[in-house]
């Protein structure tokens, strides 16, 4: 097996040991994304929607860093601070998946900050 690290330009250090993606064979796995700017600070805060579509736009960089697209994702854990915030995140989610649906799961979680509204991980079949 042959294993790569995906990590696009302007990628900030983590606040964790990992790295923005992992490329095994031809599946690449997101690791949960939160809604970080370059500092690792929380962007949009109160804004679900906004905070989705940040994240989501992250994924999609890391994806295409890997020469894939949102098409090739086949499966995304969602974690939520708030059921409030369901529909929202569920809007911003379906504009970046128009076509066929990855499979998903959706819990309710505290998340390493408690600013962050939001984080997904993907998974990926690439090529």
């Amino acid at each position: 097996m042959s294993k790569k690290a995906i990590i696009p330009a302007g990628t900030s250090t983590p606040i964790a040991p990992f790295v923005p993606g992992s490329m095994a064979d031809n599946i690449l796995y997101v690791s949960g994304t939160l809604p970080f700017d370059e500092n690792n600070d929380v962007v949009h805060i109160g804004d679900a929607a906004a905070q989705t579509r940040h994240v989501l736009e992250t994924i999609k960089s890391v994806v295409e860093e890997a020469g894939g697209t949102m098409d090739d994702i086949t499966f995304n854990s969602i974690f939520i601070t708030d059921w409030a915030n369901y529909k929202a995140v569920n809007e911003v989610y379906a504009s970046y998946f128009p076509g066929e649906k990855p499979a998903r799961y959706c819990i309710k979680v505290e998340l390493v900050k408690p600013d962050a509204l939001i984080e997904i991980a993907s998974v990926a079949h690439i090529g």
